[in-house]
């Protein structure tokens, strides 16, 4: 017995509740068996209710997104016009390095529903539920030197809290260097990968996770003091091609403006969605602990801090903490 038999027959009985003795009389299988497959098929994204006395009702059927609807959208001129949309992978980031690798053009961008080996920065994972939220991975082709690359992470930031406070009007700052936090829980991650060949930039694999429409059911409880969705912080579920499509316009308006004028106007923006600047941190970098207060961003997109002595040090790459 396959789980979408479990399903066809729930759905063929809308609004009613289906007793476990009947699924698993008509099924062949044991109670236990249905609720392992019920379990499953939340997992997924389809809702249920359940009550021990009448048994199981089909609620709904996951989101899923519309490649049709998303290209209504879109009111780009190349980024998220060669659009690759997937039900489910081990990364997008990885099926986007291979296009990358065949020649994709700037811009192709790869949408899955769910990945089973999603990772953030510094190799972590990333709670990815099918259907509730938007994990992607676009192809960048700057022509800039390879010290550069790390400016283009912060630009990414820049464009998803400027588009995302757009839409919800939520209080969304920027933690350094990629974190999207309201109220300092997470809402989305950005990871950039950059690929060289002979000191030369060959492209760049920008990816983003946003937390959507995830209800705190798809968090761990240890994780909910530490991240958030945009519909558990509206109160309302969002459309998710109308999310994608806005975060895109935003970029690629940053991008051009990138191009043209260098990082300096980027500073300027990211300094003032910063959640990050003035406040004490403890920051773990490779060569040791950096303790001190951020002060601002330098044009090569490292963080400025200000230690106790009053010397002010540039960080590159570090794990930034508060300290209270």
């Amino acid at each position: 017995m396959s789980k979408e038999q479990l399903l066809r027959w729930l759905e063929e009985q809308p609004g009613q509740f289906v007793s476990g003795e009947k699924l698993s009389q008509h099924l062949q299988i044991s109670r236990t068996a249905v609720w392992k497959q019920i379990k499953k098929l939340e997992s997924e994204g389809y809702v249920f209710e359940a009550s021990r006395r009448l048994g199981y009702k089909f609620l709904s059927a996951p989101d899923k997104l519309d490649a049709g609807l998303l290209e209504q959208r879109l009111e780009t001129r190349r980024f998220g016009r060669s659009l690759h949309l997937f039900e489910e992978v081990d990364s997008t980031q990885n099926v986007a390095q291979r296009l990358a690798e065949e020649g994709a053009p700037e811009g192709t961008l790869v949408i899955a529903e769910q990945q089973n080996n999603g990772r953030g920065r510094m190799g972590r994972g990333w709670v990815s539920p099918k259907g509730k939220g938007i994990w992607m991975s676009f192809v960048l082709r700057p022509v800039i030197p390879i010290h550069f690359a790390p400016q283009l992470t912060l630009l990414t930031a820049v464009a998803l809290c400027r588009s995302l406070r757009r839409l919800t009007e939520l209080p969304i700052g920027i933690k350094w260097p990629n974190d999207l936090l309201i109220d300092g829980r997470k809402i989305s991650g950005i990871l950039l990968e950059s690929t060289a060949e002979d000191a030369r930039l060959r492209h760049i694999i920008a990816g983003v996770g946003i937390s959507v429409n995830l209800e705190e059911s798809d968090y761990p409880e240890e994780m909910l003091k530490k991240a958030t969705s945009l519909r558990i912080a509206s109160g309302g579920k969002l459309e998710r091609e109308t999310v994608i499509a806005d975060f895109h316009l935003e970029f690629e308006r940053l991008y051009d403006v990138y191009a043209a004028e260098g990082f300096e106007p980027i500073v300027t923006l990211w300094e003032a969605l910063s959640v990050s600047l003035g406040k004490p941190a403890r920051l773990t970098t490779p060569q040791g602990v950096i303790e001190g207060v951020p002060v601002g961003l330098d044009n090569s997109g490292a963080i400025k801090v200000q230690k106790p002595d009053g010397s002010v040090v540039l960080v590159f790459s570090a794990e930034m903490g508060e300290v209270s």
